[in-house]
C-alpha cells in the first residue's frame, strides 16, 4: 500500500484547506481510513477517521464541527476539508489506513502511512 498526503500548505487563521491522500496497492474499498498530525515538539495525535463504507466516522473534539473527513472509493483518494484553521492546528498532517473496515483513533491500529504533507497557519 502506498499513501500519498498532498494539499498542505500557508493559510491564515480562520481560512480552509484541503488535503488529499492518494493510495494505491490493496483493494481501498475494504478498510478503514484516518489523518493524523504531528506538531513540532509534539507526539502525533489523531484527528479523524472513516470506515471503509464511510458510515462511521471519527473526530478528535479539538476539530470537531471544523473538519470534515471523506472518501471517494472510485478514486481510492481520501479527504480532509479543514475549515475555521486555528494556529493550533499547524503541524504535519499524516494519512494512515488500516486492514479493519472500522475506523480507529490509536496510531498503533493503522498499518500504513503516508509521508504527511504541512500545514501552516498564521494568526
Amino acid at each position: 500500500v502506498q499513501l500519498q498526503a498532498s494539499g498542505g500548505g500557508l493559510v491564515q487563521a480562520g481560512g480552509s484547506l484541503r488535503l488529499s491522500c492518494a493510495a494505491s496497492g490493496r483493494t481501498f474499498n475494504n478498510y478503514a481510513l484516518g489523518w493524523f498530525r504531528q506538531a513540532p515538539g509534539k507526539e502525533r495525535e489523531f484527528v479523524a477517521a472513516i470506515s471503509a463504507t464511510s458510515f462511521i466516522i471519527r473526530y478528535a473534539d479539538s476539530v470537531k464541527g471544523r473538519f470534515t473527513i471523506s472518501r471517494d472509493n472510485a478514486k481510492n483518494t481520501l479527504y480532509l476539508l479543514m475549515d475555521s484553521l486555528r494556529p493550533d492546528d499547524a503541524a504535519v498532517y499524516y494519512c494512515a489506513q488500516r486492514q479493519y473496515e472500522m475506523p480507529a483513533t490509536r496510531e498503533a491500529d493503522f498499518d500504513f502511512w503516508g509521508q504527511g504533507t504541512q500545514v501552516t497557519v498564521s494568526s
